[in-house]
């Protein structure tokens, strides 16, 4: 460690050692959280526990660099470095610990995520951003391994934006582009191919980030030479080492209990990442886990006793001890009657914590004992009731499950009688369903007017000289005109930007724009997303493109895990409202079939589905969501680039309603519902069914998430009295979901007089080639003959079989 002299720089001595104890102050709070933490969950008050100890010193040099404006997108060992920038105190530490539904008790997640997943609030209650420029900020944590790293990539992407791009109101969001992403990960989840696909594109972007590898040389109980190649992160990456020749990283190392060191590192990393806008990476090394991986378990099973007396001298709390002593800041006196207090500071402010928590529990269940009681003198099972009574009132810390359950339970035993004590009950559990099932279901999708469901619809405009053109012509210039009124967008993706994507649709607008704007990106799917993620909670309007619909399965992981839950997971406190732009529908062949939209509807819930059946109607949806604040997936139809269509005279101000089904052809025999370059089929197969006499109504679903908000499907349905859902995808994947939505949220079922019929492609992707499309996806015949099948079940005669 460096000796005191070197480490003073230009405050006086006093001012120093005052800093010092404060550091050492704070070491010790976050620890004692921890020890504290691990007994709260082995004594069953928490359900789980992973804790920051052995984290501490390393996490307060960082603090030190972080300033105002910056960013954090890191992992559940971070708990000093939060409280080290006044984001996270001992009772929310706690309240996340006992999963307090109460945002501002527990201001991380409102109990929806476990311990030490931490967040800083960008948004008001309204949904309105906060001045970000003037707080610390910190982007909502996630489980994942190395989940964290593509969002950091976009965090750290915004300041070259805001740097570069004078034209973008940056009041709120960035100071001249000065902010660093500063992301931290565990030694073992740099195995993980997100690590590595971040730090790649980094490189290349040239962003202000710097990365800590906290290395303690496990994860959970594999060491590091079942991780690691030469056991070394820092080692293997050398080749991204800048020089004089080569942009690149910066690499530093240090040791994660030399606090003097440290501190040194941390301002060296802040200075590069701010000044020059080049990546860094810190590899923290020789740091401990006091207590181990987490509450699931002891160390003690896979570490050698050596290890383990190593880890206990090399602990940094009790290094930056000894050398506070040596260096004469402080007397072994001074520190143990410090440490003295703050433990009791910390278990004063635990129990306040869970009495906080306990305290509307409790009054809950007084209130169903005292339900309870009552009904089970007055019922005829009172007997059983009063068992019920007994058991909820003995348990000395409830939770809301053992209060609702034991009411529901009784209201079993007095299903049969019409009394007032019963009425009471069935109301006490009717309120607490409509009070507290939000506090875990609200929020998944915007809940504010910011919407993107509240925008209203602007029908496309047509006249005599509106001319016919390729469907890729009114895509182009509709995001020529999104570019000119917002200057906050920008497009990126794989051939994205020299030769305006694959098919044309932005042709001709990088060279307007400029490549910051229209980018051309490294074939890298899951850091695409997290580009946009990581600039569009920066107030950015990011629209990401994943070439083909199928492509999405590498960026979904990321999309699903963070994307879908961010909203969620902050409970309305921050929002990324990125647009993924891809394309798919009657592709041919395995890998570009774009069968996948069962799995993604039910994989991406918290991000909005569109599926446009042409080019005008995908214009109207990105209009639509640029006015909203919801992330969402616009799949445009492959086949329909080059298909004409009216060029509408209003380009960039028409808007596509979201949730909102459109019928495009009224019929009186069956309601066909379908979506995307299948209508396409449909619409030849109607035509040739009215050869034989059925007359097909047409629902095109345009939005998948949400879905027929105004339930328009079964209006149809009570006029034709039969259903048909019509689907390129597998079987039971988005045509079992449409039915789902139809039948059970739409209550459908009262107006069939026939059963309900899915029409889907073959279980497997389609094989290559034209053959290969029609044996296995639906083609007009397959739409012909089931249609027909339907209605030979109505009325043999009239519609004799014929195959």
């Amino acid at each position: 460690m460096q000796p005191l002299t070197e480490l003073k720089n230009d405050i006086s001595f006093d001012d120093f050692k005052a800093e010092v104890l404060n550091d050492y102050k704070m070491a010790v709070k976050s620890r004692e959280c921890s020890v504290l933490g691990r007994r709260e969950v082995l004594t069953g008050k928490a359900k789980f526990g992973i804790f920051g100890d052995g984290k501490e010193v390393p996490q307060l040099a960082m603090a030190k660099a972080f300033r105002v404006g910056d960013w954090r997108s890191g992992y559940y060992r971070d708990q000093t470095f939060m409280m080290a920038i006044g984001a996270l105190t001992v009772e929310q530490f706690f309240a996340g610990l006992y999963a307090n539904t109460n945002l501002e008790l527990e201001p991380m997640s409102a109990g929806r995520q476990m311990g030490g997943h931490f967040v800083t609030h960008s948004l008001d209650e309204n949904g309105n951003w906060k001045n970000l420029v003037n707080q610390y900020n910190s982007s909502a944590d996630i489980s994942p391994t190395a989940g964290q790293m593509p969002r950091l990539l976009g965090l750290a992407q915004a300041s070259k934006v805001y740097k570069q791009l004078k034209d973008i109101n940056s009041t709120k969001f960035s100071e001249d582009g000065n902010e660093v992403a500063w992301g931290t990960i565990g030694n073992a989840s740099t195995s993980e191919g997100l690590f590595f696909e971040t730090i790649n594109a980094a490189g290349v972007l040239q962003v202000p980030m710097v990365i800590s590898i906290w290395d303690d040389e496990y994860g959970i109980s594999v060491h590091a030479k079942h991780q690691t190649t030469k056991e070394n992160i820092s080692e293997i990456l050398k080749g991204f080492q800048r020089d004089k020749d080569h942009k690149g990283f910066e690499i530093l190392r240090v040791k994660g209990w030399d606090y003097a060191n440290l501190i040194e590192t941390y301002q060296e990393a802040s200075a590069i990442a701010r000044e020059e806008h080049v990546p860094v990476l810190i590899h923290v090394t020789e740091l401990t886990q006091p207590q181990g991986h987490s509450t699931s378990g002891s160390h003690e099973r896979y570490k050698s006793g050596e290890r383990l007396n190593w880890e206990a001298e090399r602990d940094c709390n009790k290094v930056l001890r000894e050398w506070i002593i040596e260096s004469g800041i402080a007397t072994n006196e001074t520190l143990t009657d410090i440490e003295r207090i703050i433990k009791r500071e910390v278990k004063q402010s635990k129990t306040k914590a869970w009495n906080t928590f306990m305290s509307p529990i409790k009054k809950e269940q007084n209130e169903m004992v005292s339900l309870l009681d009552k009904l089970s003198k007055s019922s005829a099972n009172g007997v059983f009731i009063s068992k019920l009574k007994d058991t909820l009132s003995s348990i000395s810390e409830p939770t809301r499950k053992d209060i609702l359950s034991n009411g529901r339970k009784a209201l079993r035993y007095s299903i049969t009688e019409d009394t007032e004590e019963v009425t009471k009950l069935k109301n006490f559990v009717n309120n607490s369903f409509n009070k507290i099932q939000p506090k875990f279901s609200s929020h998944l999708y915007s809940e504010t007017d910011k919407s993107a469901m509240h925008v209203t619809e602007v029908k496309p405009v047509f006249d005599d000289t509106s001319e016919l053109v390729d469907g890729r012509i009114i895509i182009r210039d509709n995001f020529d005109a999104i570019f000119s009124k917002y200057p906050q967008t920008l497009v990126f993706g794989e051939d994205t930007g020299n030769i305006g994507d694959v098919n044309q649709g932005l042709e001709g607008l990088q060279e307007k724009y400029g490549e910051l704007r229209v980018a051309d990106t490294g074939i890298r799917e899951a850091t695409i997303i997290g580009q946009g993620i990581g600039m569009a909670l920066r107030g950015l309007r990011p629209i990401a493109e994943i070439q083909y619909l199928d492509y999405m399965l590498y960026a979904l992981n990321v999309i699903s895990d963070d994307l879908a839950s961010l909203h969620y997971r902050t409970k309305g406190r921050q929002k990324a409202p990125l647009i993924i732009r891809t394309r798919g529908h009657r592709l041919e062949g395995i890998w570009h079939s774009g069968s996948q939209m069962g799995g993604l509807l039910n994989l991406m819930r918290g991000v909005l589905v569109l599926v446009p059946r042409n080019m005008t109607k995908a214009a109207g949806f990105y209009n639509t969501l640029l006015e909203g604040d919801d992330p969402a997936l616009v799949v445009e139809c492959l086949n329909g680039y080059r298909l004409k269509e009216r060029r509408p005279n209003n380009i960039g101000n028409l808007k596509t309603p979201i949730g909102v089904v459109e019928t495009i052809r009224e019929g009186s025999d069956i309601t066909i519902v379908s979506y995307g370059s299948t209508l396409r089929l449909v619409e030849q197969a109607s035509k040739e069914l009215l050869a034989v006499g059925i007359d097909v109504e047409i629902i095109d679903v345009q939005s998948l998430v949400p879905f027929d908000i105004h339930k328009d499907i079964v209006k149809s349905i009570a006029k034709t009295n039969r259903l048909m859902v019509i689907d390129e995808d597998v079987p039971g994947g988005a045509s079992a979901y449409i039915l789902d939505n139809i039948l059970n949220k739409q209550d459908a079922f009262q107006y069939l007089d026939s059963t309900p019929k899915t029409l889907s492609a073959m279980a497997h992707r389609p094989a290559y080639g034209n053959d290969g499309d029609y044996f296995s996806k639906p083609s007009t015949e397959d739409i012909f003959e089931a249609i027909y099948d339907v209605m030979h079940e109505l009325s043999p005669s009239d519609f004799p079989k014929f195959r």
